[in-house]
């Protein structure tokens, strides 16, 4: 992420610079494109790090109802034994 937003710095000091000078309108127009891409790898990226989140969410409350489970089950089995 810290890359991400680093170029998308660089690329807006760059589009501030163009509009500065006027370097010209080829780099406004590379500049513009590099923009979104970028933009579009950062939207990516998010989505899929917020989706990895829930899923690694999901498998640790997984786990946890899993180790429940054994435990109550160990318990019954230990009544069954008593009683029986």
């Amino acid at each position: 992420m810290l890359i991400w937003s680093s170029v998308l710095l660089l690329l807006g000091v760059a589009a501030f610079l163009d509009s500065l000078f006027a370097f010209g309108e080829i780099f406004r127009t590379v500049n513009s494109i590099l923009f979104m891409l970028v933009s579009l790898g950062l939207l990516v990226r998010t989505s899929a790090k917020i989706k990895s989140a829930k899923r690694e969410g999901m498998l640790y409350r997984i786990k946890q109802l899993e180790e429940q489970v054994t435990e109550l089950s160990k318990k019954d089995k230990k009544e069954r034994v008593e009683v029986g």
